[in-house]
C-alpha cells in the first residue's frame, strides 16, 4: 500500500468514526443541548420578531447560520458538485433564495482535484459544514416542529465565472488575481476556501465574546469556532506547503489578507501565510494571531463588509446579492468603514 493510499484510507476511517460520534452526540447528547437552547428561543420568540434594538442570541444563531449556508454550498459543490438539499435551506426567517453557480468558466461545479489528500481534505470539511447547518438549524428550531425561527437560505452566490461574487473579489484585490476560476483545480480551490476560513474563525470569536451570554449558545458557538479554526489551519498548511515551490500561491493570501483588511475598517490585522524571520530562523504564519498569542475577533457588521466585498454600509452586495436573512435589521448591515 502506497503513502497516498493509507492516507486516503486513514481519512474514510476518520470519516466512518466521526459519522459514529454524531450519531451518539444526537441520540444521547444532542437532544437535550437542543432542548435547552429551543427553551430559550422560544422564551424570547415576541422579541425577535419585533426588536429594533441590539440582536438577541438567537439572531446571532441566525447570523452564523447564514454564514454556515455559504460555506456548506461552497464546500458541497466543490467536493461532489451539488449544492445542499431543500429541508436544509427553509425557514421562517426571511426569503429562501437560491444558489447562483454561473455558467462557463467559473462556474460552480466539482473540482478537479489530483492530490488525493486535498480531494479528502475537501470531503471532511463538507461534511462538518453540513453539520453545522443542522446543528444550528436544531438549536433554534428548538423542541418545536415549526421553522418559524429559522432563518431561511438567501439567495448566495457562489460564482466564479465573470459577474460571480469570487470574480469580483479577485478583480478587488491588488494586485488583481486575474483569470481566477475557484473551481479549476486543488490549488484555486484552497485559495478560495482561504477567503472564508479565518472570517469564520473572527466571527465566532467576536459573537462568543460580546454577544452570547446563554451558555448553551455559548458552547455551542465555541465548539464551531473550534472546527472552523481546525479548517483554517487545514487550508493555511497546505497553501504555506505548497507555496514553497509555487511561491504565487503564498503571495496570494497576502493579496487576499489585504483586500480583508481593506474591507473591515481601519486595523490591520488579518494575515497571509507568508514566513517571518526571528533571530535568523524562518518562523511560518499558519496561525494569525495578535501580539499576545490570541485568536482576533471582527464583529458581524465587518464580517459583513468582507462577504458583501464592500467597506461601506450597505444591506447586501459580493457572496449575498440580496443580504442575509435575519429578523434583527441591526445585524443585516455591514460598517461603515
Amino acid at each position: 500500500m502506497t503513502q497516498t493510499d493509507q492516507i486516503i484510507e486513514a481519512f474514510d476511517a476518520r470519516a466512518r468514526r466521526r459519522e459514529e460520534r454524531r450519531g451518539f452526540f444526537t441520540n444521547v447528547m444532542g437532544m437535550a443541548a437542543v432542548a435547552t437552547a429551543g427553551a430559550a428561543a422560544m422564551s424570547i420568540a415576541n422579541e425577535a420578531q419585533a426588536q429594533t434594538t441590539g440582536p438577541s442570541e438567537v439572531d446571532v444563531l441566525n447570523f452564523a447560520l447564514n454564514l454556515e449556508y455559504l460555506e456548506a454550498q461552497f464546500y458541497s459543490y466543490a467536493s461532489t458538485g451539488a449544492g445542499l438539499p431543500n429541508n436544509l435551506l427553509t425557514g421562517g426567517v426571511g426569503t429562501q433564495g437560491a444558489v447562483v453557480t454561473g455558467t462557463g468558466t467559473g462556474s460552480a461545479r466539482r473540482v478537479n482535484f489530483t492530490d488525493p489528500a486535498i480531494a479528502a481534505y475537501a470531503r471532511e470539511i463538507t461534511q462538518d459544514e453540513i453539520a453545522h447547518v443542522t446543528f444550528l438549524r436544531a438549536a433554534i428550531r428548538g423542541t418545536g416542529t415549526s421553522d418559524a425561527l429559522i432563518a431561511a437560505q438567501p439567495a448566495i452566490n457562489i460564482s466564479g465565472a465573470a459577474g460571480g461574487a469570487f470574480a469580483a473579489a479577485a478583480a478587488s484585490t491588488t494586485p488583481a488575481l486575474t483569470g481566477f476560476d475557484p473551481y479549476a483545480d486543488d490549488n484555486s480551490f484552497l485559495q478560495a476556501a482561504f477567503i472564508f476560513e479565518d472570517v469564520g474563525v473572527t466571527a465566532y470569536k467576536g459573537a462568543a465574546g460580546a454577544l452570547i451570554n446563554n451558555k448553551t449558545y455559548l458552547e455551542a458557538a465555541a465548539g464551531i469556532l473550534a472546527v472552523e479554526a481546525y479548517h483554517a489551519a487545514i487550508v493555511r498548511t497546505a497553501l504555506y506547503a505548497r507555496g514553497l515551490t509555487i511561491p504565487a500561491l503564498r503571495t496570494n493570501t497576502e493579496t487576499i489578507s489585504n483586500l480583508r483588511d481593506s474591507v473591515d475598517g481601519t486595523t490591520d490585522l488579518d494575515q497571509g501565510v507568508n514566513p517571518t524571520t526571528v533571530s535568523g530562523q524562518t518562523v511560518s504564519n499558519i496561525v494569525p494571531l495578535d501580539t499576545n498569542g490570541l485568536a482576533y475577533s471582527r464583529t458581524p457588521a465587518q464580517v459583513l463588509n468582507i462577504v458583501y466585498l464592500n467597506p461601506r454600509s450597505v444591506t447586501a452586495g459580493g457572496f449575498f446579492p440580496n443580504g442575509i436573512n435575519n429578523g434583527n435589521t441591526a445585524i443585516r448591515s455591514s460598517g461603515a468603514n
